[in-house]
């Protein structure tokens, strides 16, 4: 589904997970396009360098609604970049996904931007990488909580709930110096060489925030 809305104006942004890679150049991005950002982690003693000008840094709860509501009151969007490795991959992401759709709908906030994996991309009609013959029997279980929480999304969410899931390729990288580019395609892989930087990811993704075009599916960047 496309959405023709477009609207530059300086917006108030949530970002859960703001600790985290992506959620840090997802901060860097909305700040130097003049946008407002209230940062949430579960420790902020751990991350007061997010801290600055334009930035509110916060303790909240991805997967507790009443954390969600209260944080995300008078934001005009959300980003979810939140993951915990110590909690079995579906029971995370689903009730991130459930807590995020309740807590964002109670406190009006209709757009959500949510991280998704490459390995439930398809690489042709009704076969996803995951599927793959010998793909690594952990990798798939984790994996399996990104397929759970698109499913609940797409089963869950009202109308008048605008997501999207956006999904980087295998190769996220850290080091890589930004583009300022990059291509999409909707559930699929993407041809060449399977790589983002952080900072192009977080392009991608506030360019979706100021100009949705996208909405209710597996949205694949690569550069």
């Amino acid at each position: 589904m496309d959405i023709d809305t477009s609207d530059n104006s300086s917006k108030d942004i949530v970002v859960f997970g703001a600790g985290g890679r992506v959620g840090r150049a997802a901060v860097a991005e909305a700040v130097a396009r003049g946008h407002r950002v209230t940062a949430v982690v579960r420790d902020p003693a751990a991350h007061r360098d997010l801290e600055g000008a334009g930035v509110a840094l916060v303790r909240g709860d991805a997967t507790d609604a009443a954390s969600v509501a209260a944080l995300a009151a008078g934001h005009d969007a959300a980003v979810n970049a939140a993951v915990r490795l110590d909690v079995p991959s579906a029971d995370f992401f689903t009730a991130a996904a459930r807590a995020l759709v309740t807590g964002l709908t109670e406190a009006g906030v209709g757009r959500l931007l949510t991280l998704g994996i490459a390995t439930t991309l398809e690489t042709s009609p009704g076969v996803r990488l995951m599927d793959a013959p010998g793909f690594p029997e952990e990798w798939r279980t984790f994996s399996q909580g990104h397929v759970a929480e698109f499913e609940l999304l797409t089963a869950e969410a009202g109308p008048g709930f605008d997501w999207l899931m956006v999904v980087p390729p295998m190769d996220l990288n850290a080091e890589a110096e930004r583009t300022g580019g990059y291509r999409t395609a909707v559930g699929a892989v993407i041809d060449g060489p399977g790589r983002i930087a952080h900072a192009d990811l977080a392009l991608a993704l506030l360019d979706e925030i100021e100009r949705p075009r996208h909405s209710r599916v597996q949205l694949a960047v690569s550069v």
